[in-house]
């Protein structure tokens, strides 16, 4: 609204809308008598100083009917577009809450409607329901529905990969919620400026059906009703189209002006092959871990279609109180493994594994709802972007309050209070301010802060933190490490730290495991880094400049790529890039014990 001044077009449009509200207002009370009054003695007659346009083939003054009607071709306008626009918001979210080949045939029909010529749809409706106002402005409401349908389906799968949703759908809230809450919010701008047009359409579209005789019927009249009636006469009186086509023409116009102008002001206010995949088959379980340990995974897959499989028989284990760093080059599958504990594995991926225990429960010996419930109560889930992790359209404090809720059973006074609590653990100040506040208001790293303030608020078990200082500068990414580090130590939870920095993940883990190409090549103490064994994770580490390197000669690189998921052979991946290569090496080597807290997958480590 603040940039319409600066938009003739917009202005325009918006003086052609108040107009109009401001006839269809005060039109009937003022000119509806004039409107209605027979005079035998002035049939058909043209322009004149006491009838502007004219009069009809009863003498009435056509001026004064056109400006009664727009009382009700607005209010039909306006009620034809709250129908198209209801429906085909309905059939646009129902793919998100339907199974899925219930939610692929509303998809179909959808597109078989779009193709469908919008007034044969119309037309086709207002004859099954009726040639009258009630069926013209059913005709044009079906008219519309897919238009907005696709729009509405469209914009929902944009959001839906959003990290918010899939903390929401990690949680277990359940779909529907997911969608009035967390979705529509976020795609509500598009669909409201695509209204106004949509009225302009509807009100054209309604004006047409009237002029062919299936909309407004007398004595009742609108614009197109007003057309139809003079289309007889306008070869001898041609005055008599005027008024009501010059009606129908501006408003048009104006609605159109009008949306395209809040569409084009919201864009510029915007930041800038195969079958069903396998699941993967499970190996043995081996030994019990230790009795504290938070996470155990075992041999974890993850496949998509087409032989692309991201993960490759991972198995990691993280006790209370302790980080374990998962470090690689970007597409090692580091966050497709978090995916995969986190049951958030987007479709049509499958997930195999000998086992994946949290907190000592069997994750595949659990029901689905109750390994949401688990989930939501015992996993936290801290990702890259703090700004697609927190949905927008929400205070701060209510997402936040909203875990506690669902899974806590605290009620929302004692839900709000803990968000507080939480984010004043986290170092924010003025934490009740904070929770009153959306996304937008606050900092990069007081986001994130808020984040790991969500994962706490039911005391998890496990966090995971997925590249959680990427988007931050150095100052704040400091600060955001040294509250994850707190928080580990004071609730006693184990995390799962991943990132492409291994400079990081060495100042804030107690163990970790570096991945290469889908597997764990190596995996050792934080503190034993530089006495690393694997030529890859050597390479890592010699690639970071420090206080005592040479300037004068070039950092070290690892020559060649990371092979795509797909193209991963039989033996090892980081043959081709290794200097110690040798026949052997086309025999994939499997990570093994050196000592007792460091192993490698290398066979020229002894």
């Amino acid at each position: 609204m603040r940039r319409l001044p600066r938009n003739p077009a917009g202005l325009l449009g918006a003086g052609i809308v108040a107009l109009l509200v401001l006839l269809a207002l005060f039109g009937p009370p003022l000119w509806a008598d004039a409107a209605a009054r027979i005079n035998p003695r002035e049939i058909s007659q043209g322009s004149s100083a006491a009838h502007l346009l004219g009069t009809d083939a009863l003498g009435r003054d056509l001026l004064a009917r056109t400006l009664t009607a727009t009382r009700l071709t607005l209010g039909l306008a306006l009620l034809a577009t709250l129908i198209g626009t209801a429906t085909g918001i309905l059939l646009g979210t129902l793919p998100q809450v339907l199974p899925r080949r219930a939610g692929r045939a509303v998809i179909a029909a959808v597109d078989l409607l779009v193709a469908f010529p919008a007034l044969l749809l119309a037309m086709f409706t207002a004859v099954v329901a009726g040639l009258d106002a009630q069926g013209a402005v059913l005709g044009i409401g079906a008219a519309l529905a897919p238009a907005f349908a696709r729009l509405t389906h469209t914009m929902t799968a944009s959001v839906a990969g959003a990290d918010y949703i899939a903390a929401a759908r990690m949680l277990g809230v359940p779909r529907h919620r997911v969608l009035t809450r967390h979705v529509l919010p976020n795609i509500a701008e598009p669909l409201i400026l695509n209204t106004a047009q949509a009225m302009g359409g509807a009100l054209l579209g309604l004006s047409a059906m009237s002029f062919l005789g299936m909309g407004v019927q007398a004595p009742a009249y609108d614009w197109g009703r007003l057309l139809n009636e003079a289309f007889g006469h306008v070869y001898v009186t041609p005055s008599a189209v005027v008024a009501p086509a010059l009606a129908v023409t501006l408003a048009g116009l104006g609605f159109m002006l009008l949306g395209d102008s809040f569409a084009r002001a919201a864009a510029h206010t915007r930041a800038p092959a195969g079958g069903p995949a396998a699941a993967p088959a499970a190996v043995p379980a081996p030994d019990e871990p230790a009795p504290d340990t938070v996470l155990e995974v075992r041999d974890l897959t993850v496949a998509f279609p087409g032989g692309t499989t991201p993960v490759r028989q991972v198995s990691l284990t993280v006790r209370a109180g302790e980080i374990l760093g998962l470090v690689g080059e970007s597409g090692s599958g580091k966050s497709m493994t978090a995916a995969a504990i986190g049951q958030l594995v987007p479709h049509p991926g499958r997930t195999g594994s000998a086992r994946i225990r949290l907190g000592g429960v069997d994750l595949d010996g659990l029901t689905a709802s109750e390994r949401r419930r688990l989930l939501g109560s015992s996993l936290a889930m801290v990702f890259q972007d703090p700004t697609s992790a927190l949905n927008p359209a929400l205070r701060v404090g209510g997402q936040l309050a909203e875990v506690a809720t669902l899974h806590g059973g605290a009620t929302r006074t004692e839900a709000r209070d803990r968000a507080v609590e939480r984010l004043d653990r986290v170092r924010i100040r003025h934490p009740a301010d904070t929770a009153r506040r959306h996304p937008h208001e606050l900092s990069g790293g007081m986001r994130q802060r808020a984040v790991i303030a969500m994962g706490l608020m039911n005391t998890p078990r496990l966090i995971i933190a997925d590249e959680p200082t990427t988007a931050l500068d150095v100052t704040v990414q400091r600060e955001v490490l040294r509250v994850l580090r707190e928080a580990v130590d004071e609730t006693r939870a184990g995390a799962l730290f991943i990132s492409h920095d291994i400079a990081v993940v060495g100042e804030v883990c107690d163990r970790i495991a570096v991945m290469y190409a889908g597997r764990v090549v190596e995996e050792l103490p934080a503190g034993a880094l530089h006495q690393a064994r694997h030529p890859y994770t050597r390479a890592l580490v010699g690639s970071l400049p420090d206080m005592d390197t040479d300037r004068s000669r070039p950092l070290t690189t690892i020559p060649g790529r990371q092979p795509a998921p797909g193209d991963v052979g039989e033996g090892c991946a980081f043959a081709d890039r290794c200097a110690l290569a040798t026949a052997r090496c086309a025999t994939r080597p499997e990570l093994r014990t050196r000592t007792g807290t460091h192993s490698v997958a290398c066979w020229e480590v002894k």
